[in-house]
This record gives C-alpha cells, structure tokens and sequence, in this order.
C-alpha cells in the first residue's frame, strides 16, 4: 500500500483516517491526489474547509475531512506530531484503536489495536467477541519486538483473509488455532448484529440552470454533508413563486427528474430532483453561502456524490 514503509506520521495519520469505514482500493486514489495539493501536514493546515471537503468529495464521512483539517492547525500550533498514543487520541476525529495504529507504524510505540479486521480475527481465532476482553487479548497478544510488522500482518489478515464472508482459511498462518474452525462456527463469529430497518427520508433538490450554469447553496459546517455544496433543498409552495422569492429567478419551465436513492449509515434518502430552467436572474440573486458555477466548475468543487452524479448526467457525459 502507499502509506506502508514510511515513518512519516502526516502519511500514516492520513491514511488510517481515510480507511476509516472505508475500504482500501477506494482510499488509494484520494490519499494520492490529497498528498499531490497537501505534501506536509503544514501545506494541510493553511489549507480552506472547502479545498479539503474538495478533494474529499466522493469519499464520504465529511467529518473525517473536516476534523482533519482541525487537527493539522492543531498539531502545526503545537509545533510537532504528537507521539504517544493519549496525545494522538486528543486529535480530532482519533478514536483509541486509530491512535495505537498511528503511534504503532510512526513512532514504533508499543500499542495495541482493534479495528473491525484485527476484532473478526481476535473472535474467531480465540471465540472472544466481548470487546473489553479482545482489549485485553490484543494488549496481551503484543510481541516484544517487530511491532510495526505484527501490527501491519494482523491487520492485513483480516483484509485479505479472515474476511467477514468466504474466508480463505487455507492461506490463514493461524488456522491450526482457531476456536471458529475448530467447532465450524466460522459464520457464526463475530455474531452478527441485528439490524433494523434504516429509516428514510424525503428531500426535494431545485436544479436552478441558467445558460450553463448552476445555483449551489453551502451547507452548515455541522451535520449531513456538512460544509459541502448541493442544489437548495427546500421547496414552499409553487415553483415558480418560490424561486422567484427565494433565488430572483424567473423560471420557464420545471420538471421533475427521477428519484435518487442515497444510502446512509444510519438511514435512507430518497431526493426528488426538480429540473428548473431559469430564464432570467433578477438583480441581488446570489446571496451568502449561494454561487451560481458553470457545470463542469461545480463538478470539481466540493459537492457530495449524488449531486456529481447528477450534474455529469445534465452534462451529458457518464
């Protein structure tokens, strides 16, 4: 992997907080582009919320890309990297096993981690699945010395291996050990959890377009997609009254386009896209936190993947 064979903290700190809920050959591409504009964590720091939320647009989990930002103007005040695992778990956005695997790889401090791979491997080898005890295992579990590299291998096991379905126990250097081959419970650990059905939601997107160019607005800094900017989202009344109030926009015609499903972690969205064609921006049309942007400029600012999608099909590209 790219951030492998490094010390440098910046890259490793970045990387473990791009693969975060996110899997690798997704992160490659992105950690490549985000060290071409931001080399050191100092280039990082002086950097904008919408540079970063940029060149994370498609990614997903905007608060990694904005709690980012916060922790490289912290750490750039403090005058170095943190190098223990309690002060690199006081950044933004660090959890516990985060902090380990960054004080692990960089500073070769000896800490123990337990991501989602490194808790599959812990409960089916030892039929532990209780996390406070795969804490105390994976504390135990640590070697005196090749730290850096025990760390990487158990992490790459369950990536490549003791994957969650169709685990290639054949290949697995453990497997003569394992509790979950042993009494064929290899489905059955970790249990999984029961999930409920995910809610979901309605959303209403103006797709105001005007010779070639689009009304953006930004949203605030907390919560769904915060900081990014997507089509206004709220419609009152008529369409053509309400732009004409909201925006100064005279519209010739509006039609609706088809529904957009966008899943969340947490739940559903379904997103009615209305395709309004303006025929003429009153005086005093844009507003704080609204820009009209050509097409293709939009497309390269800092949108969430379903408004991309949505402009490169008015574009007509795919």
């Amino acid at each position: 992997m790219p951030w492998q064979g490094t010390r440098d903290p910046y890259r490793i700190w970045l990387s473990e907080i791009m693969l975060q809920q996110t899997q690798v050959a997704a992160v490659i591409p992105y950690y490549a582009r985000f060290l071409a504009r931001f080399p050191d964590i100092a280039a990082l720091a002086g950097a904008s919320e919408d540079q970063v939320l940029q060149l994370w647009s498609g990614l997903g989990y905007y608060a990694r890309g904005r709690n980012l930002l916060r922790a490289a103007r912290q750490v750039v005040n403090a005058g170095k990297f943190p190098d223990t695992v309690e002060e690199i778990h006081a950044l933004p956005g660090v959890g516990p096993s985060t902090a380990a695997a960054i004080a692990a790889f960089a500073f070769g401090r000896r800490a123990a981690i337990l991501d989602g791979n490194v808790k599959r491997v812990l409960a089916r080898c030892f039929g532990i699945e209780d996390e406070k005890a795969q804490w105390v295992l994976a504390a135990k579990l640590l070697p005196a010395c090749g730290l850096e590299t025990y760390t990487q291998a158990l992490m790459d096991i369950g990536a490549t291996v003791c994957t969650r379905t169709q685990p290639a126990c054949e290949r697995c250097p453990v497997a003569r050990d394992c509790v979950a081959r042993r009494d064929d419970r290899i489905d059955t650990l970790p249990a999984a959890r029961k999930r409920k059905p995910l809610p979901l939601k309605r959303s209403t997107w103006l797709v105001l377009l005007h010779q070639g160019s689009v009304l953006l607005e930004r949203r605030p800094s907390m919560g769904l997609w915060g900081g990014l900017w997507v089509f206004p989202e709220r419609l009152l009344g008529d369409v053509r009254s309400f732009c004409r109030r909201e925006f100064s926009c005279e519209i010739s015609q509006a039609k609706k386009l088809p529904v957009i499903e966008h899943g969340f972690t947490h739940f559903r969205l379904n997103i009615q896209p209305i395709h309004c064609s303006v025929r003429k921006i009153l005086p005093h049309a844009e507003a704080p936190g609204r820009i009209w942007l050509d097409v293709d400029d939009a497309m390269r600012a800092a949108v969430p993947a379903p408004v991309k999608k949505l402009l490169l099909e008015l574009s007509g590209r795919k």
